[in-house]
C-alpha cells in the first residue's frame, strides 16, 4: 500500500503544472512524514524494508515502471525522471566514496562529464557499440581517477576535499581552452543504438506514437536498479565492512592489517566508474555536451543529494534525487535560486537532522540473520 501511495505521489507531482498544486503537494508530503514520525509508521515502514526487502525493492521497481509506463507519450515528465535516475546513480558512486569509505570528493560532476566526453568522442569517432560505450565511461572516469586518487589518499579532511575542488576547477577549463573536444561550443553526441534501435525514434505500441525519452526512462531504470544492486551487495560484503572500518578509524583499522590505501583505492575507483557510466548515458540523452554542464556547483548538487538523502543510505540517495532534480523545475519561482535552496537545506540538514531523511540503518553483517533465544 505504501509503495502504491508513494508511486501515485511521484505521478501527480511529476503531472502537476500549476504552482498552487505543487505547493499543495509539497504540504502534504511534509504532514506525512510528521504524521509518521509522530505515530511511529516510519519505524514500522524501515522494519518491512529490513525483513522483507525482497519484496519491497520488487514492489518499489514495479512502481517506477508504472510511472514510467503512465508517461509514455510526455516527453517532459520523462526527460525528470530519467534525469533523476542517472543523478541518483552518480550519487550512488559518491555514497561509495563518501558514506562507505569515508572519502571527499566534490569533482562529481567533473567524472560525470568525462563518462559524457567519452561518450561523445566514441559515438563519433568509432563504431563501437553504444552499449561498450556506456561501459567504457565508467572505465575512462576511474582510469583518470587514478590520476587524482594518489594526492587523495595522501591527505584527509578539507584538505582532500581542496583536491577534488581544484580538479573539478581545472576540469572546465581544460575543456574549454582544448579545441579537440569543442572548447567552450561543446561537442554533439550521437544517440544510444541497441540491436539496430535508435533511442531517439519514438516507438509506437498500439498504433499510439510514444515519446523517444521512454526508451531513456527504461535503460536509466535498469542502470539504477543495477547500481543500487551492487550498492547494496557491496555494503553487506566483506568489502563493505572493510571501508566502513577505514571511515571509523582508518589507524586502528591499519592495526589489524587492513590496506587503508587498497580499500579508498578501491573505493574512489567504483564510485567513479558509476558516475561515469551515468555520465556516459546522459551525454547520449541530451545529445550535445558543453563545459557549463559539468562546473563546481553541479558537483555541489550531487553533495547535496548524498547529504540530504543520508550518507552510506542508498534510499535516501534515491528520495533525495528525486527532490533536487524535479522540486526547482516544478517550482519555478526558486529555479534562479536551486542553489540558495539547496544550501539552505544542506545547513538545515546537518544542523537538525545529521543523518538524513533516510539515515543508514545499522549494519547488518549477515543478512537475514537472527539470534536465537
Amino acid at each position: 500500500m505504501v509503495v502504491v501511495l508513494a508511486s501515485a505521489y511521484a505521478w501527480l507531482f511529476l503531472h502537476a503544472e500549476s504552482q498552487v498544486v505543487v505547493l499543495v503537494l509539497l504540504a502534504v508530503a511534509a504532514l506525512a512524514a510528521v504524521v509518521g514520525g509522530r505515530t511511529g509508521a516510519d519505524r514500522v515502514l524501515a522494519t518491512a524494508m529490513s525483513q522483507h526487502s525482497r519484496a519491497m525493492n520488487g514492489a518499489i521497481v514495479a512502481g517506477l515502471l508504472a510511472v514510467i509506463a503512465l508517461f509514455a507519450t510526455d516527453h517532459f515528465p520523462l526527460l525528470m525522471l530519467t534525469t533523476v535516475l542517472l543523478y541518483m546513480t552518480a550519487a550512488l558512486g559518491l555514497n561509495i566514496q563518501f558514506g562507505y569509505a569515508g572519502m571527499v570528493n566534490f569533482a562529481g560532476a567533473a567524472f560525470f562529464g568525462i563518462g559524457a566526453y567519452t561518450a561523445a568522442v566514441m559515438t563519433t569517432q568509432t563504431g563501437l557499440p553504444p552499449l561498450l560505450i556506456l561501459i567504457l565511461g565508467g572505465v575512462m572516469a576511474a582510469l583518470i581517477g587514478f590520476v587524482l586518487v594518489i594526492p587523495v589518499v595522501r591527505t584527509r579532511g578539507h584538505y582532500a576535499a581542496v583536491v577534488t575542488i581544484a580538479f573539478s576547477v581545472l576540469f572546465k577549463t581544460f575543456l574549454e581552452v582544448n579545441d579537440i573536444l569543442g572548447g567552450p561550443q561543446g561537442l554533439m553526441v550521437d544517440s544510444m543504438k541497441i540491436l539496430g534501435w535508435d533511442f531517439n525514434a519514438s516507438p509506437v505500441l498500439f498504433g499510439v506514437e510514444m515519446s523517444f525519452y521512454l526508451n531513456y526512462a527504461l535503460l536509466g531504470a535498469a542502470l539504477a536498479v543495477l547500481a543500487f544492486v551492487f550498492t547494496r551487495r557491496l555494503e553487506r560484503s566483506w568489502v563493505g565492512l572493510t571501508l566502513d572500518a577505514v571511515r571509523l578509524d582508518d589507524t586502528a583499522s591499519a592495526c589489524f592489517g587492513i590496506g587503508i590505501t587498497r580499500a579508498k583505492v578501491l573505493a574512489f575507483t567504483l564510485g567513479n566508474v558509476m558516475v561515469g557510466m551515468a555520465g556516459a548515458l546522459y551525454g547520449m540523452m541530451i545529445s550535445f555536451i558543453a563545459p557549463t554542464s559539468f562546473t563546481f556547483s553541479d558537483s555541489l548538487l550531487l553533495v547535496a543529494i548524498v547529504l540530504l538523502g543520508g550518507m552510506g543510505s542508498p534510499w535516501g540517495t534515491a528520495l533525495a534525487a528525486f527532490i533536487v532534480i524535479v522540486l526547482p523545475e516544478k517550482l519555478q519561482i526558486i529555479q534562479e535560486y536551486r542553489f540558495l535552496l539547496f544550501s539552505v537545506l544542506v545547513i538545515a540538514m546537518l544542523l537538525f537532522r545529521p543523518d538524513g531523511l533516510l539515515p543508514r540503518t545499522v549494519r547488518a553483517y549477515i543478512p537475514g540473520w537472527r539470534a536465537k533465544p
